[in-house]
């Protein structure tokens, strides 16, 4: 899969099903089933909003729509700070995982979204990140340890909300704690990053920023 925390999903429609049934509770043609455990009661008894709730229609609809997103324009590409922060990001090796560039399939389903270019800052592949960020369990093929390389893209307009939280469970208050946290396969990124100076740390922050 390439979708969720980690790509336990192998289609945006999976994606979109799953998440309208773990976060909303409603019901769809893969989800039938209300998300209610035994001592749930209340959850049980209440009044269901259809057979399934969601129509094969409405998830279609769903899934045109995020499909077809426009990515979030960058600010400041070309500044210099960003410049040299792209430069570390690079050097660091953390564009292996984050990878810049990717070609949608030349066959995609949509002819607006076949052999297009797009840079979303991830490999979409799954990386052993190291015990720190482990949360215990397996999902599917994914260990306790394994995640989805997050996109980077529009990080920056993150960055600026009030409440910004970063890494899959929002731990990380800002980017350099996220960087720090990582481990297992990018354990020697994150010690490349703790040992630059300040300003070229701050550069990095600086391109981050501007995705």
């Amino acid at each position: 899969g390439r979708f969720g925390f980690k790509s336990n999903n192998a289609s945006l429609l999976d994606q979109i099903a799953a998440a309208m049934a773990g976060d909303l509770g409603l019901t769809s043609r893969a989800y039938p089933a209300q998300p209610c455990m035994p001592a749930q009661t209340a959850c049980r008894e209440a009044p269901a909003g259809g057979d399934p709730e969601l129509s094969e229609a409405q998830l279609q609809t769903i899934a045109f729509y995020l499909a077809h997103l426009q990515p979030p324009a960058r600010r400041d590409p070309d500044s210099p700070g960003v410049r040299r922060g792209e430069r570390h990001f690079h050097a660091l090796g953390c564009a292996a995982c984050h990878r810049p560039q990717l070609r949608t399939a030349a066959d995609a389903a949509s002819p607006l979204l076949r052999d297009r270019l797009f840079e979303p800052y991830t490999d979409l592949l799954l990386h052993d990140m190291g015990e720190g960020l482990a949360d215990g369990r397996p999902d599917h093929l994914a260990g306790p340890r394994d995640w989805r390389t997050a996109p980077l893209w529009g990080i920056g307009q993150v960055q600026a909300g009030n409440a910004a939280g970063f890494l899959h469970d929002g731990r990380a208050r800002s980017l350099a704690e996220a960087i720090l946290w990582h481990g297992g396969e990018a354990q020697a990124a994150r010690d490349r990053y703790a040992a630059l100076p300040r300003t070229a740390r701050d550069d990095l922050h600086g391109f981050l920023g501007s995705l």
